[in-house]
């Protein structure tokens, strides 16, 4: 453990990390539509660059952590930001949609490699009373950055295309990779060899929690009974049988059955994936009911947008610190109260919805996924020794990025295709589109009230005052 205060110095590199991976990531944005126009393509291809780069983000994150706990985090930190930066690199030359593609999913690996070990340095050398405000600050930076992100890009793509966009990341990039190599502290952990890294098993995570992620996404593009469809669906199957092969017979498995069979880490997961879905999924709703009930004046869904990521922040500050202090679950469950209040305004949207009630929303649901995303890796990461916390954060880093897509592919198809549908039966398109979000505020309501019963039954971190 670091020395009193030394741990906040030791912080600054990782927290520039963060910041990095926001801020390049809110700019990033806004340059998918620029560039399939700027090519000639049809505006569904946004889909395939921004899944080419959540591949690599969630499967690489596993075994990139436990590549932290074998070369350092010194050195997987400063290696994913250089990644990063290639990868912002080709993009930024990019002359086809598949070369987009390569260099996305470049840039998703050197999130993936940065990612846990921020997480690691939190639950390892923060001290124990201070672990979930150290998440609240990682949240923070990370969401913060993301606020200035779409509208600072927007203009710079406007007025010099996404191009010149993307060389502005990249020279972002590069001084953080200097500032960070600049304030580094020496290594703390004790190095081991290769021999100690399980290389099949990560082939293996990549393959199958790649293919994974594609189900959604070729579902809905492609169709659920397409070819395509059913070919990733087999191939995903194959891959998660030859995973669970190489994983049991490996030394030093990427994917510790100890650590993910526990309790916390199942229930902290199932709660993810009930509730942390609802943020994308919402915000692509949101700019579809606006289309169809205010189509003059569209800007406000990204208004509401803002205020969402506002609201992430102000939550992570806010009721996040709170699991230092009093049980974690419990103000768990105060932070999936407000998840469900803000998921309980769509139940009064109409067709002439005020933008404040659309901001009023999103911004509640922004301010309840903030606290709840900074409580949970408090109690899922809490207690990871050093020589697992690659490993394990990389694994929880696996498992919430890729709730998020799977979330969207439940909660976007339930609003969009009861919109068609209703549609399709003669009804005019705003009331479709406000019958729809009622029925979705139902749905989501439900799952929210499926995560606070998973959270009930979490252990308790707390006793008096105490941790346990």
């Amino acid at each position: 453990m670091l020395q009193e205060n030394g741990y906040k110095r030791g912080f600054v590199p990782y927290g520039l990390g963060a910041f990095l991976i926001g801020i390049v990531g809110g700019f990033s944005t806004v340059f998918s539509p620029a560039f399939v126009q700027d090519m000639g393509l049809d505006y569904s291809n946004t889909t395939w660059t921004a899944l080419a780069q959540a591949m690599s983000t969630a499967s690489c994150a596993p075994f990139l952590g436990k590549l932290g706990d074998v070369i350092g985090r010194r050195r997987t930190l400063l290696l994913g930001i250089a990644v990063f930066t290639l990868g912002n690199i080709l993009s930024a030359v990019a002359s086809s949609l598949f070369f987009m593609l390569v260099a996305r999913f470049v840039v998703g690996v050197g999130t993936a490699a940065i990612g846990p070990v921020i997480l690691a340095y939190i639950a390892t050398e923060f001290p124990r009373d201070r672990v979930a405000k150290g998440f609240s600050l990682y949240m923070l930076l990370s969401s913060a950055s993301v606020i200035l992100g779409p509208s600072l890009g927007g203009i710079i793509v406007a007025s010099y295309g996404w191009r010149d966009m993307l060389w502005i990341c990249v020279g972002i990039c590069v001084a953080v990779l200097a500032a960070c190599i600049w304030f580094s502290p020496k290594e703390s952990l004790s190095q081991k060899t290769l021999e100690h890294f399980d290389l099949s098993g990560a082939l293996a995570v990549l393959a199958f929690f790649s293919l994974m992620l594609c189900i959604p996404s070729f579902g809905q593009n492609l169709g659920w009974s397409s070819l395509p469809f059913l070919s990733v669906l087999g191939a995903a199957l194959m891959s998660l049988i030859l995973l669970i092969l190489i994983e049991r017979r490996a030394e030093h498995p990427i994917l510790s059955g100890r650590f993910i069979k526990r309790k916390v880490f199942v229930l902290s997961i199932l709660t993810l994936f009930l509730t942390q879905g609802l943020m994308q999924a919402n915000m692509t709703n949101i700019i579809v009911f606006v289309n169809y009930t205010l189509p003059e004046n569209t800007a406000v869904s990204g208004y509401a947008i803002s205020v969402m990521y506002i609201g992430m922040s102000l939550g992570a500050v806010i009721l996040g610190p709170l699991a230092d202090k009093f049980e974690p679950k419990r103000v768990l469950t105060v932070s999936l109260l407000l998840t469900g209040l803000g998921c309980a305004l769509l139940l009064l949207f109409s067709a002439a919805t005020a933008a404040y009630l659309l901001m009023a929303s999103l911004g509640i649901l922004g301010f309840g996924l903030g606290a709840n995303g900074t409580i949970l890796m408090k109690v899922c990461l809490s207690g990871l020794s050093q020589e697992q916390a690659g490993g394990g954060t990389g694994t929880y880093g696996l498992f919430r990025d890729i709730a998020a897509p799977f979330g969207v592919a439940v909660f976007v198809p339930l609003f969009t295709n009861r919109i068609a549908g209703q549609i399709a039966q003669g009804a005019e398109a705003g009331a479709a589109a406000v019958a729809s979000i009622h029925s979705l505020a139902v749905a989501e309501l439900l799952c929210v009230g499926f995560g606070i019963c998973a959270v009930l039954l979490l252990p308790k971190m707390i006793k008096g005052k105490e941790a346990i």
